[in-house]
């Protein structure tokens, strides 16, 4: 009788070359050409949290705290994908690729203008 290996029901995590406080641009869906920081990347999820991006009201209950209560718009996540890397340099949405410098430290370059990001 063979024995079948069980897949892991766990998602692998999203290799990314964003990190947090990248300026990025939407690049799909509803909120496309919309620009901001990122504020939170979710790697097994696949999602970045944007700032400005996919606003949603969130009605708060009130409290001790806040005796009014009242309506919040806070941010929701994004697909990974729908955001690439915004190039102040060009002033265009550009990849990111792996180099060295100098000194022999890995650093990231803009694809569109060349320079160093970090």
């Amino acid at each position: 009788m063979a024995v079948r290996k069980q897949k892991s029901k766990e998602p692998s995590k999203i290799k990314t070359k964003l990190k947090v406080d990248d300026e990025v641009i939407v690049i799909s869906g509803k909120h496309k050409k919309a620009r901001g920081k990122i504020l939170a990347i979710d790697k097994k999820r696949g999602r970045v949290v944007v700032q400005g991006v996919n606003l949603r009201k969130f009605f708060v209950p009130p409290t001790q705290e806040n005796p009014k209560g009242g309506v919040m718009e806070i941010e929701r996540p994004i697909h990974i994908s729908n955001v690439m890397f915004y190039d102040s340099k060009a002033k265009a949405p550009s990849r990111i690729k792996m180099g060295v410098d100098k000194n022999g430290k890995k650093v990231r370059i803009a694809v569109k203008s060349g320079k160093e990001i970090d």
